[in-house]
């Protein structure tokens, strides 16, 4: 098994500034945007160089110099158990953005979709891009952030703002060992192996080690993330695994066993997309787009975690794995299991139904 190179792990200044980055000036280079502006490139770099600044995509996309972004995951309003809030729907009213209250989990994206695209039209609500995700992992690893390992929500009731009490020491074994604890607690209450969000001593799991920054990015729920690898004929819906389209998009798919019609995708402002690539995981992360927070973690590698070989990067080594075929939708940020090798900077490619899901305000 190859050894994880951190020598690799470098820092990301930030600038803060009201205009876009652009070719002309020194230092700085155009990020690489579709002809109308609504999507970063899959696979294009442009003119940016090591050492030059660029303006995420996420911001150019919403034509914004400032995202919100939800500081937990969203949660089911008036659910009193983890089981009444896994709830296939897309009712905008049930959204809640709060500390100590059961994750919104198990639902389909079309849906986690629709409810944030409906919660707040006029501030711009959406579901949360991969590149919006990229742009809060940048600010988390800078200067501007805890510039550590975020650590992980290991509540396995999925009760937001939560905290390990202690930094797991294994990685993903798929079991509830001693160097990989999680555990259930009731709403607000401290466990014996995690804190609730009103303790002080769980701000080790903020993106900014204190509260103001924004917590379950690491742990917690799986969160997927509006972003997707197109077919090899750019076309929607994807093969492989998603042909029942089990996203919901431009298709029928199934509830309850019935089929039911599926919506269009949406403005392509409110997606990210990546074209089509065979060969190994090596090649298809040089389809990142410039500003998710993917390709410049590596080297990637395999290591030995309990009785699994798993693929991290070299930053945090979080599990990483690109979209594929088979798996071609994002989601991030890893689960309660996945110990260390969970975290902000984790990407996993994904089949499209359930976990959890976070908005983003564009204003």
């Amino acid at each position: 098994l190859t050894s994880i190179d951190e020598s690799k792990v470098h820092e990301i200044p930030i600038k803060f500034g009201l205009k876009n980055t652009s070719d002309e000036n020194a230092g700085e280079c155009t990020t690489p945007m579709n002809e109308d502006k609504t999507q970063g490139l899959s696979g294009e770099s442009g003119a940016c160089k090591i050492g030059d600044y660029m303006t995420p995509p996420a911001f150019i996309t919403m034509g914004t110099n400032g995202l919100w972004v939800g500081k937990f995951e969203t949660g089911y309003k008036g659910a009193t158990s983890t089981t009444a809030a896994q709830v296939n729907a897309s009712d905008s009213t049930k959204i809640q953005i709060k500390p100590n209250v059961y994750s919104w989990r198990n639902i389909q994206l079309v849906n986690a979709h629709l409810a944030s695209y409906n919660y707040k039209r006029e501030l711009d609500s959406h579901m949360m891009k991969n590149t919006e995700w990229g742009a809060v992992a940048y600010l988390q690893h800078s200067k501007y952030g805890s510039s550590t390992s975020v650590r992980i929500n290991n509540n396995s009731a999925y009760i937001t703002g939560y905290a390990a009490k202690n930094e797991p020491t294994c990685g993903f074994t798929g079991k509830n060992e001693l160097c990989n604890i999680n555990e259930s607690t009731n709403l607000g209450i401290d466990g014996t192996n995690t804190y609730n969000y009103k303790n002080v001593l769980s701000q080790v799991a903020s993106t900014t080690g204190n509260y103001t920054g924004i917590y379950d990015m690491s742990g917690g729920a799986s969160e997927y993330v509006m972003g997707i690898l197109l077919n090899s004929d750019n076309s929607f819906p994807l093969s492989g695994r998603d042909s029942e389209n089990n996203s919901g998009f431009n298709g029928p798919y199934s509830v309850g066993g019935s089929l039911t019609t599926g919506i269009d995708y949406p403005s392509t402002k409110y997606y990210d997309s990546y074209t089509y690539v065979s060969g190994t995981n090596t090649q298809k992360y040089q389809r990142r787009i410039l500003g998710d927070g993917t390709g410049e973690m590596g080297p990637f590698a395999f290591v030995k975690s309990g009785a699994n070989n798993v693929q991290v990067h070299s930053w945090y080594n979080d599990e990483t794995w690109f979209v594929s075929e088979n798996y071609p939708w994002f989601s991030r940020g890893s689960s309660i299991w996945y110990g260390t090798n969970g975290g902000i900077t984790s990407f996993l490619g994904s089949t499209g139904p359930g976990n959890a899901f976070r908005i983003v305000l564009a204003i």
